[in-house]
């Protein structure tokens, strides 16, 4: 992709989606799980669901359908969004939800209707046993799923997961509300693990804990079908990383098989549910550099023409990192830079890469233009910056570009505009 072509058309600052991304993530995990399976000669089926608060966009939630997969949801509107996506003949009624997240009563009330109006292949995960009981007004069948509360790495300020049940709790939940009801059937355990799939002993040991939990509550709970191995599959944030995707999902494979099998109970499905990695690496985002500021003999600080509080608010909330380029002048040396946004918060600053803790950027005249990007930022950050919203220090939400690929040739699509001064008024009431 042209990068440098781009700013010098569309402008800075400048968000992009490349949307065949989307695809070759979910078409990799798909064939990885596939081959898993074939090597593992596992009996169950796989199934990938796209975890929709990563990014709620519909040019990114239609593209991953295109994959054949299903939806995880983790509030009411999302079933607002499923029902517009049937309506337009893009998501069928047999396609897989995953309902995650503490139900409200609207959101319970929205599972109902929804469940109601035809879509046979919905699954409420129980977070809290409370949540039973707002499941009223059912005219068909409703599939549960009840969510386990992990264990926490020993670095967390508390022990066990405020997400889910204990599985001690589970068969009490089980044999009193969930068994005694005709509309209810148990379907599916879910859990997640906070720090996501990595080669840890920790996340072994988890997934090992988690997998006999399935297999003692398949003993009492025949009806039960489904694992729910939630999402946290890795991607790039340093050009230093790799990932064995492969080995990681034929040893998750391998576990459950060998405890399943162990445990002489059949080998349920898997489910997964992945959000960043399905749309985080289709995202970059583009700025210029704008002005020099020399602090001290030791801290330059190159000025960006945003902020990284509002378009990039993952390193300002929780230090995340991402891959951070020049777009040019590659040839000149480099330096040690600092990164500054324009806020007038001392928090908005970018300085440290996940390996090398330092920036380097290419050394420039005043009279010079600098461009530079962050890759793999399609993830989190419009909803967390409040896209379209009023931003911090009244900082606009910058042009948003959808970039694709037909009969070989890029094409190009402005999403939406930079955010102008009439739509932050108006919000605000003047």
């Amino acid at each position: 992709i042209p990068l440098v072509g781009l700013v010098e058309k569309y402008g800075s600052p400048l968000k992009f989606t490349y949307l065949p991304k989307i695809d070759s993530q979910i078409q990799q995990a798909k064939k990885l799980f596939a081959k898993a399976i074939a090597n593992n000669n596992y009996t169950g089926k796989y199934t990938y669901c796209y975890c929709t608060k990563s990014s709620h966009f519909s040019f990114v939630i239609e593209r991953a359908l295109k994959n054949d997969i299903g939806l995880e949801t983790s509030s009411t509107y999302d079933l607002d969004i499923i029902k517009r996506l049937n309506s337009k003949g893009l998501f069928d009624k047999d396609k897989a939800i995953v309902c995650n997240g503490y139900k409200t009563a609207d959101y319970a009330k929205k599972i109902v209707e929804t469940v109601n109006n035809g879509f046979t292949n919905l699954t409420a995960v129980i977070d809290n046993p409370d949540e039973i009981s707002k499941y009223t007004a059912l005219n068909a069948k409703l599939n549960l799923g009840i969510r386990i509360a992990t264990e926490e790495e020993p670095d967390t300020p508390f022990y066990t997961s405020r997400l889910g049940l204990s599985s001690k709790r589970i068969k009490d939940v089980y044999t009193n509300e969930i068994k005694t009801n005709p509309n209810f059937t148990l379907k599916m355990l879910h859990f997640f693990v906070n720090t996501g799939i990595k080669d840890t002993s920790y996340y072994w040991s988890e997934l090992a804990r988690l997998i006999n939990v399935y297999c003692d509550v398949k003993k009492y709970a025949p009806e039960l079908e489904s694992i729910d191995i939630g999402g946290g599959m890795p991607i790039y944030n340093s050009l230093g990383l790799e990932y064995d995707y492969e080995y990681m999902i034929d040893q998750i494979v391998m576990y459950i098989k060998t405890i399943c099998k162990d445990r002489n109970v059949p080998e349920p499905n898997i489910i997964t549910e992945f959000g960043q990695y399905t749309v985080g690496e289709s995202g970059g985002m583009l700025y210029s550099i704008i002005g020099q500021k020399e602090q001290n003999d030791k801290e330059l600080w190159y000025m960006i023409d945003s902020s990284f509080i509002t378009t990039l608010p993952d390193t300002w909330g929780i230090g995340q990192k991402f891959i951070l380029l020049a777009l040019n002048h590659w040839n000149k040396p480099y330096t040690r830079i600092n990164l500054g946004g324009v806020t007038c918060d001392s928090q908005d600053f970018y300085n440290s890469d996940s390996q090398t803790n330092q920036v380097f950027m290419p050394k420039i005249n005043e009279d010079e233009k600098l461009y530079m990007g962050f890759f793999h930022t399609g993830a989190y950050q419009e909803s967390i910056g409040g896209y379209g919203g009023i931003q911090h220090c009244l900082i606009p939400a910058p042009k948003h570009l959808l970039i694709d690929v037909v009969d070989g040739k890029f094409t190009y699509e402005i999403f939406a505009p930079q955010q102008n001064a009439e739509s932050m008024l108006n919000i605000l009431g003047y």
